[in-house]
């Protein structure tokens, strides 16, 4: 506990991590705040200026005639009461709130954000101790190298992941707090999904943060670390122009999609019978090219990754001579 204490106060201590800190409060509250100036309701007068159209005219008394055969993006039924607004979206006016939308954009953006930050921070947190030197005048105080890794490893996976998960929260809180203003109604159901993703993707920002820091102990170097993950990314990207649908499992960004919003859906028609691929298959032979990838499924692979470097990082650092 007073090696955790210790490294807890080196983290506060570097500047660098205070200012990545700050910018992963202030940034989601930039883009909550855009949010909310993007989707404010139009006055009347705004919406007269984009209905003036005789076609727009016609759609809404259409639409306020027969509101059943209209919808929302999310295909529920719309009320005769939200015709003009929705006719005015299609002619360049602005969408309401949708909270349920909103999962899948700026929080699904926001808690992307977090999760760079969090990575730099873990890099930079123990980077600064090699580019130094300090590491071992640390070690001169604490020669239990097992003990030094583990607590620093600890300290920056706990101050991200309760800083991903309280700026998170926060975040879908300010959404929900600005519908509820608004007088747009948010199902209890969607508002737990919310606060479930804000939860999923802190946890893995705690995570994210700890690769950092287990790439950056194994090589010794933040430049390093960042160059590597730089390069597997575009190797990801590559790989799957060079090999098609079959390699989307296994990228990366699509199993940290999963396991942020609980499960991703996508194409893969690699696994289809030629027969599906010709368009001579029967009714009753499924040729669907639908997979999909859950928040458990994309956090064992995650996991595994995550394992395995910190388990070469702890052994590196017990083993090699720190300079």
């Amino acid at each position: 506990m007073r090696g955790l204490l210790v490294e807890l106060t080196r983290l506060r201590w570097r500047r660098a991590v205070l200012l990545l800190l700050v910018a992963a409060v202030v940034l989601p509250a930039l883009l909550l705040a855009s949010t909310a100036w993007s989707t404010r309701p139009m006055s009347e007068s705004d919406l007269d200026a984009l209905l003036v159209d005789r076609y727009a005219q016609r759609e809404v008394t259409r639409c306020e005639r027969r509101p059943e055969q209209y919808s929302d993006e999310r295909g529920e039924t719309i009320e005769a009461s939200m015709c003009r607004e929705m006719v005015a979206d299609w002619y360049g006016g602005r969408a309401p709130l949708q909270p349920q939308l909103e999962l899948d954009g700026t929080v699904l953006a926001a808690g992307t954000l977090v999760l760079v930050l969090v990575l730099l921070l873990g890099t930079t947190f123990v980077g600064h101790d090699w580019n130094t030197g300090s590491m071992s005048n640390q070690l001169l105080f604490e020669p239990r190298r097992g003990r030094v890794w583990v607590t620093k490893a600890l300290a920056v996976t706990l101050t991200c992941l309760l800083l991903a998960t309280a700026v998170l929260s926060a975040y879908w809180s300010g959404l929900v707090t600005l519908a509820a203003a608004r007088d747009i109604t948010v199902p209890d159901a969607v508002a737990g999904d919310g606060y479930r993703q804000a939860l999923r993707t802190g946890v893995l920002a705690g995570a994210t943060a700890l690769g950092g820091y287990a790439l950056t102990m194994l090589f010794r170097s933040t430049v390093a670390t960042v160059g590597v993950l730089f390069g597997l990314a575009v190797a990801s990207g590559a790989l799957l122009g060079i090999v098609g649908q079959t390699t989307q499992r296994w990228t990366p960004p699509l199993n940290v999609a999963a396991v942020m919003q609980g499960e991703v859906i996508y194409y893969d028609e690699s696994a289809l019978t030629p027969a599906c691929r010709n368009g001579t298959a029967g009714p009753q032979e499924d040729c669907s090219a639908e997979s999909r990838i859950t928040a458990r499924d994309g956090a064992i692979y995650l996991g595994s990754a995550l394992l395995l470097a910190c388990v070469a990082s702890a052994g590196s650092f017990r083993r090699r001579d720190v300079p």
